[in-house]
């Protein structure tokens, strides 16, 4: 099938693995198209068969509770981005050389002609944000955008869909990179690099691998942190178009070529006269939301990213002045009796919890819940001057308290041996008893949540309750 755009579908014999956001959609889009479409599925639970029985009355096959096998006469298979690579559907497909894609090479290749380009970013952390970020600067700028992919409007529907757009502002996972080999991004950012869904990708090599893949082909800037080496090294695997460029980007002074901080201001040293010699002020520290340090390396990513498309500086600080973050990603929720409660339970892993934990100077930490095979020697020693007292709840809390134990003896711990909904509660109250006037009580649980709720966001809901009931 090429790398290019695929114009005819008919009769083409398309298999699509998994139902969900990402596969129904491309289920509709390809048999609307004339494609054959086979969807297959892994389970064969009520919502599956809710999903199933709306394609099949369109003429869609079905299969549910078997994902393994290979249907007859497929000719390429389209894969929800969760799929694991090793699975025996897509060791079938290999054997017979058929193509596999995901979601994001769909999108790529049923974009027409004069297509709005793509701003992509990657990263273990911060996607979300800086994606949001980025497109209110390129709205602050007049531009129709939207901020798509791993979050909002779903790509297949920003890229068929009626609305027309100058650019998109796309947040890409290291699933659907891996079966994204054609993309090809105006610029990019690969925001940092940690340890994550090592059991998907098999080792930290080829999870590095496929965030790298974002930066192939790329036209006009590679952007990486300076201060993750990792991330530089992918820019200089890249294989990118001539004259693209390698723009990084430091919460330090910027040398040429970076966007960093001087004085409390972000400025641009790489899209400007005279590089050399001149800087250009783009926004205050004062007008990110929040002002953590590693909301401002978001923040200088979405930045370089829109000047690499040519956006104003004004726009960037307009931008970022009208940015509101997503609730759980550090919010502060309320002061009581001087100690101030912050919900960062977006901070599902390490390296997310460590950013969080140097935002403040003297912590009690709410931790814990299921670690995904994580270890946390490293974060709690790099953590341990700050933390006044940590409060355990989860699963998976006697590993924290093994490595608390282990690097920071002196602090007190309380491990609350329960996983019913009222935990939280408890968590707070023993948090709100270690901590004295000054102090920050910080959710940043390193973990996972569904070992006591639905998920991330849940979690933070309970947490802003209980705090709303100490303050009553």
């Amino acid at each position: 099938m090429g790398s290019g755009q695929v114009t005819d579908w008919q009769g083409k014999h398309v298999t699509v693995a998994g139902l969900g956001v990402s596969g129904v959609p491309a289920a509709r889009v390809l048999h609307a198209r004339g494609a054959v479409v086979t969807v297959v599925n892994d389970g064969d639970d009520a919502r599956a068969r809710e999903q199933a029985a709306e394609l099949e009355a369109l003429g869609v096959t079905v299969r549910l509770g078997d994902g393994a096998t290979l249907p007859e006469g497929t000719e390429l298979i389209v894969t929800a981005p969760g799929w694991k690579p090793d699975k025996p559907l897509f060791q079938a497909a290999r054997a017979a050389g058929i193509e596999i894609w995901g979601d994001v090479e769909l999108a790529w290749r049923l974009r027409g002609p004069g297509a709005a380009p793509w701003l992509a970013v990657t990263g273990t952390n911060g996607k979300t944000t800086t994606v949001q970020m980025l497109a209110s600067i390129l709205k602050a700028a007049g531009l129709r955008t939207a901020a798509v992919g791993n979050i909002g409007v779903s790509l297949l529907d920003a890229v068929l869909g009626d609305e027309e757009y100058d650019v998109l502002a796309v947040e890409l996972s290291s699933y659907q990179l891996h079966w994204a080999p054609s993309l090809r991004a105006h610029s990019a950012a690969v925001l940092n690099l940690a340890p994550d869904h090592l059991d998907w990708h098999g080792s930290m090599e080829a999870y590095a691998k496929d965030k790298g893949r974002i930066y192939e082909g790329n036209r006009v800037a590679c952007v990486y942190n300076v201060a993750d080496k990792l991330t530089e090294e992918l820019v200089r695997e890249a294989d990118v178009e001539e004259g693209c460029r390698a723009i990084g980007f430091t919460l330090g002074t910027p040398g040429p070529s970076q966007l960093g901080v001087v004085d409390g201001i972000l400025v641009d040293r790489a899209f400007v006269e005279n590089r050399q010699k001149n800087a250009q002020e783009l926004a205050e520290v004062a007008d990110v939301n929040p002002p953590a340090p590693h909301n401002i390396a978001n923040a200088l990513a979405a930045a370089a990213l829109a000047r690499a498309f040519g956006v104003p500086p004004t726009a960037v600080r307009d931008g970022l002045r009208a940015f509101t973050p997503d609730a759980h990603r550090i919010a502060h929720v309320a002061d009581v009796d001087g100690v101030a409660y912050v919900d960062d339970s977006k901070a599902t892993n390490t390296h997310a919890a460590e950013a969080s934990l140097a935002s403040y100077e003297s912590i009690v930490w709410i931790a814990g819940g299921l670690a995904k095979g994580a270890t946390f020697d490293e974060l709690v020693a790099k953590s341990a001057k700050r933390l006044r007292g940590v409060v355990l709840i989860g699963a998976d809390r006697a590993l924290i308290r093994d490595a608390l134990a282990r690097h920071a003896p002196e602090v007190p711990v309380v491990d609350l041996d329960r996983t019913d909904t009222g935990a939280m509660l408890a968590a707070v109250q023993e948090a709100r008893r270690l901590a004295v006037a000054g102090d920050t009580v910080l959710l940043a649980p390193a973990c996972a949540s569904m070992d006591m709720f639905a998920n991330y966001n849940k979690r933070g809901d309970a947490f802003a309750q209980a705090v709303r009931e100490l303050g009553a």
